[in-house]
């Protein structure tokens, strides 16, 4: 097979890591029972995050980044693909510990893959990607715990990121009454635009946090950790839900058992590596029955996948508004 490109994280003898472009063959791929042709990826926070070696994402070296994929099977000696299937992959430690998405081949274990739904081209299912699939895991979560419409507000934090605003569109279509908290008060429209009713400065959740304070939403959606989250909880109803899956903020968590024994509130964490295939079909199922894909072209940008490094610090400094997808080729 022809060789093809890759982004490859390399340790320096020095210390520290490289990041470069190498051609590579499919020999040189990890073990797996598909291969896949990828045309699409993205970048979320955590790939900003390994790039920018800002935290110990990648675990084994040298490694090519990117935690998900979308793209056709070449070659298949897994029972539930064949070549020619569209497919998608999120998490399961791709780009972590084993070879990711930045390349133009991918070679993996078909247990951590799932067909593309029908609804959704490959472009589409990375302008939703682990951040959007993790949006919705969250929503089935607030759903599972009884948060309804009619409970009252939801809140979601980081809303102009890629979890907030798949987040905030999905509850808005649902008739969530959304409580959009940013950093970006610019982003004011932005957020409205995907169905937002109030937009709460981040200032109001990232102060010195409080035991408990006002009940002010039925359910969250948080992204940020530390005080962010911890304002949260303290302010849900009683018998509310907030869903924890990021920690943008920090991984500390600064609160009370106050709501828990006063209000019964429920804190749920949200994995989307690890998540089983079964809850991995469900979400992806909802998405393409409960996303507006209008909504989706709104809240997307296209680059190709050379820009990807140059990306990666205004991921994480909170400059990229919605999702991006990455095009391979």
């Amino acid at each position: 097979m022809d060789r093809f490109k890759a982004l490859m994280i390399s340790k320096k003898d020095e210390g520290g890591q490289s990041v470069d472009w190498v051609e590579l063959g499919t020999e040189d791929l990890m073990e797996g029972d598909v291969l896949v042709r990828v045309s699409h990826s993205t970048i979320n926070y955590k790939d900003g995050l390994a790039l920018e070696a800002r935290a110990p994402i990648v675990r084994r070296w040298p490694l090519i980044p990117g935690i998900d994929f979308s793209g056709t099977v070449a070659e298949s000696n897994h029972p539930d693909f064949k070549p020619g299937d569209a497919v998608i992959l999120n998490g399961w430690g791709v780009g972590e510990t084993h070879h990711g998405g930045y390349a133009q081949y991918a070679r993996v274990n078909g247990d951590w893959l799932i067909h593309q739904p029908a609804a959704f081209t490959a472009a589409e299912a990375m302008a939703i990607g682990t951040a959007g699939y993790t949006a919705m895991l969250c929503v089935l979560a607030l759903e599972a715990h009884g948060v309804v419409p009619a409970s009252g507000p939801v809140l979601v934090t980081g809303a102009a990121g890629g979890v907030g605003s798949i987040a905030v569109s999905v509850l808005a279509r649902l008739g969530y009454h959304v409580i959009a908290s940013t950093g970006r008060t610019s982003e004011t429209e932005f957020l409205r635009g995907l169905g937002a009713a109030e937009i709460m400065d981040r200032s109001e959740l990232s102060g010195k946090a409080r035991p408990l304070g006002k009940e002010r939403w039925a359910g969250a959606v948080d992204v940020a950790g530390s005080t962010t989250l911890a304002n949260a909880i303290a302010m849900t109803s009683y018998g509310g839900t907030v869903a924890a899956c990021g920690l943008a903020q920090g991984m500390d968590l600064p609160a009370s058992v106050a709501p828990f024994i006063l209000r019964g509130i429920t804190l749920c964490g949200i994995d989307s590596v690890m998540a089983p295939k079964a809850k991995r079909v469900e979400a992806w199922d909802r998405l393409a029955r409960d996303l507006d894909r209008s909504k989706l072209s709104e809240l997307t940008v296209t680059h190709p996948l050379a820009d990807v490094i140059g990306l990666a610090p205004k991921i994480l400094a909170g400059e990229v508004r919605g999702r991006v997808v990455l095009e391979i080729e």
